[in-house]
């Protein structure tokens, strides 16, 4: 059961055992199996799969098609069975036909007369060789259609073989190639990523570093300014804004200093 929903979720639908064996065309069925394959290559990405999955579809798919060469080897040699039984059966038919008209042929010389006794008993052996040579042709025949068909089936059966253990190898190879490269591109990106990383925390540096310093030279421009935003004195003076922030806070500190006094004389 798990042989079928693997084989139907690649897209393998089988084949029918109840159909009959096929007795010629090997070729064109060898062509339909490397059809059916390549349409599995085509509409499966195994690009996507794992190491694990991508062997397992590999070992099913060859073991499909040698399955599928077995059972046509074992169904090709029941077919040349039957032809064989059949040709038999048929040729006894035809000996006993042969037997049968010629006692009747020599009943009736005997009724008519013993001068035709001699007459008949020749046509009679003419008959059975005759009979004879005809079965053991179609015996013959039947030998060997039934030999070509083993044969066949055989070399059949051998190249899938072959294929599917030759299609193995190069899967395998071929995956191993991928991981490398992917491997590969991993390290690049890991790489790239790194030295991205790098490269915005050093802007991100640089950037404080330059807001920090347009926060001082604007500290700087309010604290040669004065209320009406003229210059307090002729000259800029660089630093300003951080002795003006320094003074501020110092009178921000004695303010609550002097608050906190306040609040403990009031309690």
């Amino acid at each position: 059961m798990a042989e079928k929903n693997f084989l139907s979720w690649v897209g393998f639908k089988g084949e029918d055992e109840s159909k009959p064996a096929p007795t010629q065309n090997a070729l064109d069925r060898i062509r339909e199996l490397e059809n059916q394959l390549n349409d599995l290559r085509s509409r499966r990405d195994i690009t996507g799969l794992s190491r694990e999955e991508f062997e397992i579809l590999a070992t099913e798919t060859a073991m499909t098609m040698i399955k599928s060469a077995q059972q046509r080897e074992a169904k090709a040699n029941s077919a040349a069975q039957r032809i064989v039984n059949e040709t038999t059966r048929s040729t006894k038919e035809k000996l006993e036909a042969a037997e049968s008209k010629a006692k009747s042929i020599l009943s009736s010389a005997e009724s008519r007369g013993r001068k035709y006794i001699s007459a008949a008993e020749d046509d009679a052996a003419d008959l059975i060789l005759t009979a004879e040579s005809e079965a053991d042709e179609l015996l013959n025949q039947s030998a060997r259609e039934a030999a070509q068909l083993t044969a066949a089936a055989k070399r059949d059966a051998q190249k899938l073989i072959s294929d599917a253990a030759k299609n193995i190898v190069d899967y395998r190879s071929w995956l191993s190639s991928a991981i490398s490269e992917a491997e590969r591109l991993h390290r690049a990106q890991n790489s790239s990523l790194n030295a991205a990383e790098q490269a915005i925390a050093e802007s991100r540096q640089k950037l404080k570093h330059a807001f920090d310093r347009l926060s001082q030279l604007q500290a700087d421009i309010n604290a040669n300014l004065d209320a009406d935003s003229k210059p307090v004195g002729k000259v800029f003076v660089p630093g300003a804004g951080k002795k003006a922030e320094q003074a501020a806070a110092r009178k921000q500190k004695a303010a609550n200093n002097k608050n906190k006094a306040t609040k403990k004389k009031t309690k």
